[in-house]
């Protein structure tokens, strides 16, 4: 199986998720801040959920630990540049770019698995269950800032093109595991501080706390949905 192949099976796998974010975003079509802390909310349950734990159990704490704090920091350089440019979507683009962070470690694993065939099946269902959920984050991030499903599509192509440009890569190159660990430090850091600063800081005084506690708990849930879904 190429990698092109994988990367349609993503794009259809993110669509799928891209699909229930817009059946959400017409349910909260009249709040875009309510929209913006089920994303945050999301996101959140997403690290807490699977990433996090899933990262630990698979590389060295030292690593992810160095790279949770290298995100932070690049958070905070590209928010700095974001906002003083006055970008109009800095939150989408932040954590546009962690998700594609994120894919790097896990599509290169993919490429160095690609030879097995007795593993193509297995490989096929992981990539189009566990990126359901990547689909509907950056989704929901994207129409709650008013994007056009146009747009929309253009993220998932993106984010295809990467995923199978870097499974190419893992043919060739095997990449140490601290290194990977580190890169998934990197995306933790990044959707962790995109999430809660963007997402829900940024909007916490723009609702009640009856909202506030109803959106971030209910993106919660749905990425609990997600994870039971998906093991």
């Amino acid at each position: 199986m190429s990698a092109m192949v994988l990367g349609g099976f993503l794009f259809f796998s993110i669509s799928i998720g891209g699909a229930i974010a817009w059946v959400f975003s017409k349910l909260f079509q009249h709040t875009s801040q309510g929209l913006s802390l089920l994303c945050g909310g999301f996101l959140v349950g997403l690290l807490v959920l699977d990433i996090v734990p899933s990262s630990f159990h698979l590389y060295q704490t030292f690593g992810l630990i160095l790279g949770i704090f290298i995100g932070y920091f690049i958070f905070q350089i590209l928010d700095t540049i974001f906002h003083t440019s006055h970008s109009q979507n800095p939150s989408v683009t932040l954590l546009a770019i962690a998700m594609i962070i994120h894919t790097i470690p896990i599509s290169l694993t993919v490429g160095n698995l690609l030879g097995n065939a007795a593993l193509s099946i297995s490989i096929t269902a992981s990539i189009i269950l566990h990126h359901l959920p990547e689909g509907f984050a950056l989704s929901t991030a994207l129409l709650s800032q008013g994007e056009r499903l146009w747009r929309l599509f253009l993220y998932f192509i993106v984010f295809s093109i990467f995923f199978s440009i870097f499974i190419w890569i893992g043919q060739y190159w095997d990449l140490s595991e601290k290194a990977q660990g580190v890169l998934m430090g990197i995306s933790i850091g990044l959707i962790a501080t995109t999430s809660i600063s963007e997402f829900i800081l940024h909007h916490i005084r723009s609702v009640t706390l009856k909202s506030l506690i109803i959106y971030v708990g209910l993106g919660y849930l749905l990425s609990y949905v997600f994870h039971t879904l998906v093991e």
